[in-house]
């Protein structure tokens, strides 16, 4: 399986991830997770996957990821260690697929509009 990139996506980011059997090591662009994201948040959202289908520390996870910020590449990530695992074996789809972890997140940040301050948000009304 190392030859097949799984893509994950959220908002922004773009993750590409690699998944080979191993010892449970994960490197996202050349950098141990621990340092690259110092969140503990972040770390668990990325195993999920490896936690709902029990197999947290048999594969090892090489990501190149890029885009937005650490949030959404941590969830881009765990979108595509997702669906590199239904690519290994198919009978996680439905473990997955019950903890909503094969559903890409549709949201994405609003555009401003010309003659407001941001998207949404109106400037001051003063009525004199």
């Amino acid at each position: 399986m190392a030859d097949k990139i799984h893509v994950g996506r959220r908002k922004t980011s773009v993750a590409r991830v690699y998944l080979r059997s191993g010892s449970g090591k994960v490197v996202v662009n050349g950098i141990d997770v621990e340092k690259y994201f110092p969140l503990k948040e972040h770390r668990d959202n990325i195993l999920l996957p490896f936690v709902v289908t029990e197999t947290l520390g048999k594969y090892d996870v090489f990501v190149n990821v890029s885009g937005g910020g650490l949030t959404g590449q941590s969830d881009a990530i765990r979108l595509g260690v997702a669906r590199a695992l239904v690519d290994i074996n198919s009978e996680f789809r439905n473990a997955l697929k019950a903890e909503d972890l094969l559903r890409r997140d549709p949201r994405m940040v609003e555009r401003k509009k010309y003659g407001r301050p941001k998207a949404r948000k109106r400037f001051q009304f003063s009525k004199r």
